[in-house]
């Protein structure tokens, strides 16, 4: 008799067992520790603490005092105010320089001659 052979099945059964021996080698490896000076890292954490706590006692003096709110608006507004009126003033000389450069209309030609 002849035996049929599931090749796909042994397949799959060949990875889940590859894939469970390799999760349990994962799974159950240390890292290495060698030539690790700790009193080093115990000064890197300590200049690392001192920073922040020097930063936060700068702070106050250094703190600027913020404006209200509606002062902040009211120069807000000006700025945009300005802005408008110079805009404004731009566009009407643009205006200006395109009715010179542009030809004169049939009206204005007639009035000429």
């Amino acid at each position: 008799m002849a035996v049929t052979r599931l090749e796909r099945k042994g397949r799959k059964n060949k990875n889940v067992a590859k894939k469970r021996v390799n999760a349990m080698k994962r799974l159950a490896t240390k890292p290495v520790i060698k030539n690790i000076d700790v009193e080093a890292i115990k000064a890197e954490f300590e200049a690392g603490a001192a920073k922040p706590a020097a930063k936060a006692k700068k702070a106050p003096k250094a703190k600027k005092e913020k404006a209200p709110v509606e002062e902040v608006k009211a120069e807000a507004t000006e700025v945009v105010e300005e802005v408008k009126e110079e805009a404004t003033e731009v566009v009407e000389e643009v205006k200006e320089e395109v009715a010179a450069e542009a030809p004169a209309t049939e009206e204005e030609k007639k009035e000429e001659e």
